[in-house]
């Protein structure tokens, strides 16, 4: 495990937990080279990681989903479990299919990211979450969404969705089939400004972290059902 000090002012901290050291060193230096971007620290495992947010508090993770010891699902779930506030967590991941994905996202991941992303992708993504947004790649969430929801699970209570006006249920629907906020705009003729409000009102009345649990209790709730 490797501990850096943080960059002064607001540079956002960054944690790096990967089992392969070529993946901690190429997105730590490609990070670091960031003048918004500090990466406090690394770790070779789940295990080492917890620890290692602990004594760093980064502000934005990047998690394998696949390690020794502690994988990435258990140790998110270790890290959202500490008191305080939490960072938040984007897994890694090398494929679009990983079975492990939405469980990542029930468990508090702000999204995930593939390891063969482009160097741009991955600041961006980091940026992102950072800025309490969520990655919600169309091309890739759909898939994984409809494929779990097609097995059986505890479902939520859905008088929960009764908070929503017909509207906020609209926005939320549209979220969770992968769409973008450009593209709910487009498809309910309204600004993007007001899908960003109708966001947030959804995200405040069911007591939401963010756009990626939209989508979650989205299916759960069985508002949204695969193939439709």
């Amino acid at each position: 495990m490797t501990e850096t000090a943080g960059a002064p002012g607001a540079a956002v901290r960054v944690a790096i937990i990967d089992d392969h050291a070529m993946v901690r060193e190429g997105f730590g230096a490609l990070l670091d080279a960031q003048p918004d971007l500090s990466v406090v620290g690394s770790a070779a495992d789940g295990a080492d990681a917890v620890d290692l947010v602990r004594r760093t508090h980064p502000d934005v993770i990047l998690m394998d989903i696949r390690m020794p010891r502690l994988n990435g699902l258990d140790a998110a779930r270790a890290v959202f479990a500490m008191p305080g506030e939490h960072p938040r967590i984007v897994m890694l991941t090398t494929f679009d299919s990983d079975e492990y994905v939405f469980a990542a996202l029930q468990a508090g991941a702000s999204g995930f990211l593939l390891k063969d992303a482009t160097a741009q992708e991955l600041v961006h993504a980091v940026r992102v979450v950072a800025d309490g947004g969520a990655l919600l790649a169309p091309s890739v969430t759909r898939t994984l969404i409809a494929d779990y929801a097609r097995r059986p699970a505890r479902r939520r209570d859905t008088a929960v969705l009764g908070q929503l006006t017909e509207r906020e249920l609209e926005v939320m629907r549209l979220i969770a089939r992968g769409g973008s906020n450009a593209e709910v705009a487009t498809e309910l003729y309204l600004s993007e400004q007001t899908v960003k409000t109708h966001v947030s009102r959804v995200l405040s009345k069911l007591g939401l972290r963010d756009r990626t649990q939209i989508v979650v209790a989205a299916y759960e709730s069985g508002l949204v059902h695969p193939g439709e």
